[in-house]
């Protein structure tokens, strides 16, 4: 599926690339230096370039996301297991036909 998408994307970038053979010169200012490519190769380096930049800000930006995340999913994980303990004491109490106690502990605030 992800083929049928990136396929016409990628036959466009070769023909490109080969439509645009014209060397070009590219400087970076406070240097000395310069850089010479054909235009089509200099365009798909520098977008490629600037995708990975973005990739990895993107990357950066939901860190915190995958933290929060994180976090509720250990405290399901805890609240699963003190299910469990309850359900455990729930059955074996009417096993033994005595009323079961009710204690609801809170969890501390942060």
């Amino acid at each position: 599926m992800r083929w049928l998408l990136f396929l016409p994307l990628l036959i466009l970038l070769a023909l490109f690339a080969l439509s645009n053979m014209q060397e070009v010169q590219l400087r970076l200012w406070p240097f000395d230096l310069a850089w010479a490519a054909p235009l089509g190769v200099a365009v798909l380096v520098l977008s490629g370039f600037g995708f990975v930049l973005g990739a990895i800000i993107a990357w950066a930006a939901a860190l915190p996301a995958r933290r929060r995340a994180r976090e509720v999913t250990q405290a399901a994980k805890l609240l699963e297991a003190e299910l469990a303990v309850l359900k455990a004491r729930e059955a074996q109490a009417r096993h033994e036909g005595t009323p079961v106690p009710m204690q609801i502990t809170l969890p501390a605030a942060r």
